[in-house]
């Protein structure tokens, strides 16, 4: 499945929340469903539930399926809670974190900062944004890309408060992995443990 490439305010519509990593939009002036006279509400399925908190988490992060699937797999393999380690692993994706750390203003356009070479871990280019984020890790922007003029307006006006789990030093336009994140760094409401069930039958 490629990635979504259509209208963002229409799927937040249809989930019925603000995906901050989607779009800077907010559905709060048409919070219907989309459709010619906005969809009745109706009793979701269980089926339904879980699909809808999937399509939280693949929308907002901005993933194709296949890669969701990758990142339940490695859940599953920790000791803890799948949804818990889902939770950290979706947040410790370099262009999440970019994003997070106000370079950006969706998850969007960090992937894009991250593909083209500006984005540095550790002093080092980094241009794959799945990298896999640890502990005491340093993101920063090159010095000729801190001038970009929306890299400027993203860090004058982020798109979020930052997390607790990134430490950010405004003199130098860096942030840096203070802890790992939890399921409460998810800057939307979602029920992972729905999300552990639908995958749970698919794979």
């Amino acid at each position: 499945m490629s990635r979504y490439t259509g209208p963002r305010l229409k799927v937040m519509r249809a989930l019925g929340v603000d995906l901050p990593g989607l779009s800077r939009k907010s559905i709060s002036e048409r919070p219907n469903p989309p459709g010619q006279h906005g969809a009745r509400p109706q009793r979701k399925s269980g089926f339904g539930l879980q699909l809808q908190e999937k399509q939280k988490l693949r929308f907002n992060y901005g993933l194709t399926e296949h890669q969701m699937r990758r990142l339940v797999l490695d859940a599953r393999r920790d000791r803890g809670s799948t949804g818990d380690k889902l939770a950290e692993l979706l947040e410790r994706r370099l262009d999440n974190a970019v994003f997070r750390s106000g370079f950006a203003p969706t998850v969007m356009a960090a992937r894009q900062l991250v593909n083209h070479g500006h984005v540095e871990v550790n002093g080092r280019a980094v241009d794959i944004p799945s990298y896999r984020l640890r502990f005491g890790d340093v993101i920063t922007l090159r010095e000729r890309s801190r001038k970009l003029a929306a890299v400027q307006a993203s860090l004058a006006e982020p798109a979020l408060s930052r997390p607790e789990w990134l430490a950010f030093d405004e003199a130098k336009k860096l942030a840096s992995v203070a802890h790992l994140p939890a399921v409460s760094d998810i800057p939307f409401p979602i029920e992972m443990q729905l999300v552990v069930e639908y995958y749970s039958q698919r794979i």
